[in-house]
């Protein structure tokens, strides 16, 4: 992870009584002695009709909700301002949600985007929306997506690596793992933990039985040593705050939430990698199950070379009209 000289933080709701997502940016652009960014992205839908019923067109309509919205935002950066951030506010009519914030971002050059996690009444409340997980897999910078509302103190930043980049993992995101999460650990004055996950060794049964069995075998303690020495090895490449390191054994999907669970973790940092090229970033059953679990904060980073499919140019204002009723 470069170092953080541009944040954005993505605001859903401008009136919200609490925004813990503009809350958790304040602090880490403090503690990197960032800019701060407060954009807003205006993708509701513009009906047509009622602009005509208001005789008001459509750009003065754009001028001023603009205008309110920037207004609210130049409040929220007035209270940010008292602690000492360079705080700017950007408001734009874009849409769908994910791909303004993922724009807004590469128009700036942005190091990181901060974002709340957009509720649903249909999920838990802890699970990833649409949109969350549209700005995980196309932004090009980290996201840290925020589910908890407390301020950062002293946090626990856990990361999982994989020493021994299986899967076609690439090395190189194991190395952007242990980046970022030293660098958000110095800098929250955080403590670091490193896990690797070793799956258990099972014995496929058919017909007699539901599910597999798990075997303890000599087999395993060997896995677990062997595992052992090649995470010290892989982050002992690296320079890192105080630390510490732990082999799980279990499947991603439950060790990692577990993990990050008992050792009160506030920042987990998770890699977006790709099965075939980057045609299907952060897709898979494992790594969708591991994100919805984390009632934690979430921090992803995705390996050198990423680039955005997201179009450049900004859509405007999403427009519908009704047709006209036929009179006979």
């Amino acid at each position: 992870m470069q170092p953080i000289k541009k944040i954005i933080v993505a605001i859903k709701d401008v009136d919200a009584r609490s925004m813990p997502a503009v809350r958790k940016a304040a602090q880490l652009a403090k503690a990197s002695n960032a800019t701060l960014e407060l954009f807003h992205s205006l993708s509701d839908t513009v009906l047509v009709d009622a602009l005509d019923a208001r005789r008001i067109s459509l750009k003065e309509y754009e001028s001023e909700r603009l205008a309110k919205i920037l207004k609210r935002l130049e409040v929220i950066a007035k209270g940010i301002r008292k602690h000492d951030v360079e705080v700017t506010c950007a408001a734009e009519w874009d849409y769908p949600p994910a791909e303004a914030i993922v724009r807004r971002a590469l128009r700036t050059r942005a190091d990181l985007i901060v974002a709340e996690r957009h509720a649903s009444k249909h999920v838990a409340k802890w699970m990833l929306a649409y949109t969350d997980w549209e700005l995980l897999r196309q932004s090009p910078c980290p996201v840290l997506l925020v589910k908890l509302p407390k301020p950062y103190h002293r946090p626990v930043v856990l990361t999982a690596i994989d020493p021994f980049h299986e899967n076609a993992k690439p090395a190189r995101l194991d190395a952007a793992l242990l980046q970022t999460s030293g660098r958000v650990t110095s800098l929250l004055k955080g403590s670091l933990r490193v896990v690797h996950c070793v799956a258990p060794s099972t014995l496929i049964t058919a017909n007699w039985t539901a599910a597999p069995i798990v075997i303890d075998s000599d087999q395993t303690d060997a896995a677990l040593k062997r595992a052992r020495k090649a995470l010290v090895a892989e982050v002992a490449r690296y320079p890192l705050p105080s630390h510490r390191l732990a082999v799980l054994h279990g499947s991603p999907r439950e060790a990692i939430p577990s993990a990050a669970k008992s050792e009160k973790a506030s920042i987990v940092v998770m890699g977006a990698m790709s099965r075939s090229g980057f045609k299907r970033l952060l897709v898979g059953n494992t790594a969708e199950a591991v994100l919805d679990a984390l009632t934690c904060d979430i921090l992803v980073v995705k390996p050198g070379r990423f680039q955005t499919k997201i179009p450049r140019r900004s859509r405007g204002a999403q427009l519908m009209a009704f047709p006209a009723t036929m009179t006979g």
